[in-house]
């Protein structure tokens, strides 16, 4: 009896280093909790190409919207640690909804494993060009005299673009309303059709918008230019000192994935994201290309948890 459970006992020991040498052995997913056409579902479509070609296997980009990203990034936490699922998360599914929602269904911490930084993702404050402001201090001064009148629109309540919104109508005193949608594709869309006045939205899912003159581009919400966009101000530059809020993309995997899997996903990741046509291709979008450890990415993540919790603690935003 006791050589029978040492044995089993050593087959489950080595079940983790068995599964990591024949992975991949059939197509992995990569879990967008956002529709189709957002920064977040174009960033992971370019990295999962490269994936795909580097491990010979389907990468499936499957997206599961709803709920500010936590529908999917519920979705990933239950999926098996197998190493087949992964998930494209941000700094709202990660950094701020544990801030926000006191029964998230998922802890960002506990439930998941870190595999890579993958870009930092600017935001966008923007305009219909109907709109009479042609600067953020126009803006600003348009939003005093109508307070309360002046609809924007974001990605969903609680992420990253309505929490740098809240964070501008804070510090710059103004009364704005928030109409939330379900991912930054669709609302970028009611912007430009007119149906909003103006809107938070990554440089991501919008630069092609912005260089049509379809949507008319204030400024920068990181403390530095876009890359994309060098002749755009930031918003701290342009009327509101000391404002800065930004997103950023970021692979995970269910906790409990066997880490040589994580690793070598990570690994390829960081090199992908060096590649000219790569790098290219993201900046050319707006999209910063990072890569890091996992151990990186897990510091980042804590830092950014304690900044929003400040964030929202001192706007006093509540999610409805």
């Amino acid at each position: 009896m006791l050589k029978a459970i040492l044995i089993a006992l050593s087959l489950i020991a080595a079940a983790p280093v068995a599964l990591a040498q024949t992975w991949p052995a059939k197509p992995v997913r990569i879990v967008v909790p956002f529709p189709p056409g957002g920064g977040t579902d174009i960033g992971t479509r370019i990295v999962a190409q490269k994936l795909q070609e580097a491990f010979s296997q389907s990468f499936v980009v499957e997206n599961k919207p709803g709920a500010a990203g936590i529908v999917g990034t519920e979705y990933t936490a239950k999926s098996p640690p197998d190493g087949y699922t992964f998930m494209m998360g941000n700094i709202g599914t990660h950094a701020i909804n544990v801030s926000l929602y006191k029964k998230l269904a998922y802890d960002p911490v506990k439930d998941f494993a870190p595999v890579s930084m993958v870009a930092d993702l600017p935001l966008l404050l923007l305009v219909h060009p109907s709109v009479p402001a042609n600067s953020v201090k126009e803006l600003i001064a348009l939003a005093r005299s109508q307070p309360g009148k002046l609809n924007f629109s974001t990605s969903g309540a609680g992420g990253s673009m309505h929490v740098a919104a809240e964070l501008f109508k804070s510090m710059a005193g103004v009364d704005m309303v928030h109409i939330p949608y379900k991912g930054g594709a669709p609302a970028v869309a009611d912007l430009i059709a007119g149906q909003v006045p103006l809107s938070f939205a990554t440089v991501l899912e919008t630069i092609q918008f912005v260089k049509a003159g379809k949507v008319r581009a204030l400024a920068v919400t990181n403390n530095r230019r876009s890359v994309a966009l060098p002749e755009l101000p930031t918003i701290a530059e342009a009327g509101l000192p000391g404002y800065q809020s930004i997103s950023w993309l970021a692979l995970f995997a269910p906790a409990g994935t066997p880490r040589d899997i994580v690793n070598r996903v990570s690994s390829e990741t960081v090199r992908i994201l060096k590649i000219s046509d790569v790098k290219e291709r993201l900046l050319g979008q707006g999209a910063e290309p990072i890569g890091s450890t996992p151990e990186e990415l897990a510091a980042t993540l804590a830092a950014d948890m304690a900044k929003y919790a400040k964030v929202i603690r001192e706007s006093g935003y509540k999610p409805e």
